[in-house]
């Protein structure tokens, strides 16, 4: 790498970071100012008034959003590693034509936009009665974010040495115990990538719960957000609030989980 190219990545990594964070700080900027302060949204306030959040969680019922959006997500993630990593490792391991055929598959399903499918899966859960429950868009989410959650085992596995395999099977274990055993262990870092991946687009999701959890007390973080900004258009104070709060919980996530995360990806991608 260039002498060049060493100085400008970490300036263009900067700008990135501002880019991003901008909107942050002024959304809790103007979620601190009270009502009357009409400096600009620009300057961050030398108190602290914490009414706008108080209103938003009581009168935008986010403690209930909240609730609802952790069930999903949970549920969600721990169906993606268990049933990810499981459907993986067969297809990382048994070097075939068939299995070379799914996984492009797997792949082809990854490009399919969600509103394209919106129509037909509608129906179909329409006849299951899954509408306004639990656990069909918690069918739904994993389904639609499994494909990438295979892809990401499925490399990552690729990386491990057949020679574990070898002599776990010299030790007697079978397929099952192979895997919790001896494979299972070593995919924290990419259980942690899948995790930060999809576990922030099923909190963040927008367009199935739209559609499919269309009753208040069902309603996750994004669509009570989403009315919340509607019915107190002129608060802006409370509603910036709200999509504060709303970011909170991912981000502690990402903290938490960041090194496995970097190393998930990386060691993935080298087959």
């Amino acid at each position: 790498m260039s002498r060049t190219w060493k100085i400008m990545l970490p300036l263009v990594g900067a700008l990135l970071a501002v880019i991003h964070l901008l909107p942050i700080y002024v959304a809790l900027s103007v979620a601190l100012k009270r009502p009357t302060d009409l400096t600009s949204r620009w300057q961050f306030p030398n108190y602290l008034y914490f009414e706008h959040f108080k209103n938003a969680f009581i009168d935008g019922e986010l403690l209930r959003a909240f609730g609802n959006t952790l069930v999903l997500t949970v549920s969600t993630a721990i169906l993606l590693v268990a049933i990810g990593s499981m459907t993986a490792y067969p297809l990382a391991r048994i070097r075939s034509r068939l299995n070379r055929v799914w996984m492009n598959v797997i792949l082809g399903v990854m490009m399919v936009p969600t509103l394209s499918i919106i129509v037909p899966l509608y129906s179909m859960m329409n006849r299951l009665n899954a509408i306004n429950t639990y656990w069909g868009i918690v069918l739904i989410l994993t389904t639609y974010n499994l494909p990438l959650s295979i892809f990401l085992y499925a490399n990552f596995i690729r990386t491990i040495p057949r020679e574990l395999d070898e002599a776990a099977k010299v030790d007697g274990c079978g397929h099952f115990g192979l895997f919790y055993r001896i494979v299972l262990p070593q995919l924290a870092p990419v259980t942690a990538a899948v995790l930060i991946l999809k576990g922030l687009k099923v909190w963040n999701d927008y367009e199935f719960p739209l559609y499919f959890l269309q009753k208040p007390r069902n309603q996750t973080i994004t669509l009570a957000i989403s009315r919340f900004f509607s019915d107190t258009s002129f608060d802006f104070g409370s509603a910036s609030a709200a999509a504060v709060l709303a970011v909170v919980p991912v981000t502690v996530l990402f903290l938490a989980l960041q090194k496995y995360f970097v190393s998930g990806l990386t060691d993935g991608a080298i087959k």
